[in-house]
């Protein structure tokens, strides 16, 4: 048994993943906040709804998706109900290992996960790290769940601050990037519609090249770039602009909210 507390966007999106994945209905229970919200999942996709303390009580495995900030009210409310072997898996940005640990009071196996919005469609990046008392058993369980909605990468909790600002916060860089593409495509004169199919179908042609070419993202772009050419035009104003270093600043910055987010 499976349980997601907090089923939010993202724990929808994994409750909608495993149910994808040949999980039955009744083997996930699900916790949420409001009664109309837990009315429209069960309608929906026919779990159980039921309190925080009864899905500590029940599930062999606990995924813990609220809001970082409702973390330790969420952890104050269940530790007295997890037992030392139950597997918590948490989805929370900037909670550590250590911060659910401390709270539990037992020797729980903990796994941090950082996963994204694609999860909707079987193509997050989730990235998984160890607590102290997690081994490799668990590291296996947690791929096991995030494997049918996407890759899973195993990296050390240190990098899990990165790993929010790169990927878990990633697709909203490639939002914002598409949203610019059209609006530029608009301004040369072309309809929104076919704007965005234009854009979209470069964004996801250049995503799948990347991935199963092999090929380093510089080598592809250098094959793109005639010298003289409109490519390297547009390139040089990028380069002018500051455009790389206002994504490394960003992301930078994605990460520190992160730390901050976690600590208030």
């Amino acid at each position: 048994m499976i349980a997601i507390l907090g089923t939010g966007k993202m724990g929808e999106a994994l409750l909608s993943g495993l149910l994808r994945a040949g999980f039955e209905p009744a083997e996930i229970l699900a916790t949420v906040r409001r009664p109309e919200r837990a009315l429209a999942l069960r309608e929906t996709y026919g779990v159980r709804t039921v309190s925080n303390i009864e899905a500590a009580k029940s599930a062999d495995t606990l995924v813990l998706a609220v809001k970082p900030q409702d973390m330790a009210a969420l952890l104050a409310e269940i530790a007295p109900y997890v037992p030392a072997d139950r597997l918590v898996i948490t989805a929370a940005a900037g909670i550590t290992t250590a911060f659910v640990e401390q709270r539990l009071g037992v020797e729980a196996p903990v796994v941090r996960v950082m996963s994204n919005t694609p999860i909707r469609f079987d193509e997050a990046m989730s990235c998984v790290s160890a607590g102290s008392h997690a081994g490799e058993e668990h590291l296996r369980r947690t791929e096991d769940l995030l494997n049918p909605v996407g890759k899973v990468l195993r990296i050390p909790e240190s990098q899990q601050d990165a790993a929010t600002a790169l990927s878990g916060s990633g697709p909203a860089y490639f939002f914002y990037l598409v949203e610019a593409m059209v609006d530029a495509g608009i301004l040369l004169g072309m309809p929104r519609a076919s704007a965005l199919d234009m854009v979209t179908q470069s964004i996801v042609g250049a995503a799948v090249m990347l991935r199963d070419s092999g090929e380093h993202p510089v080598i592809l772009r250098e094959a793109v770039t005639s010298p003289g050419g409109t490519t390297i035009a547009a390139i040089a104003e990028l380069e002018r602009h500051s455009v790389r270093a206002a994504f490394l600043a960003a992301i930078e910055a994605a990460r520190d909210r992160g730390r901050e987010l976690a600590s208030g």
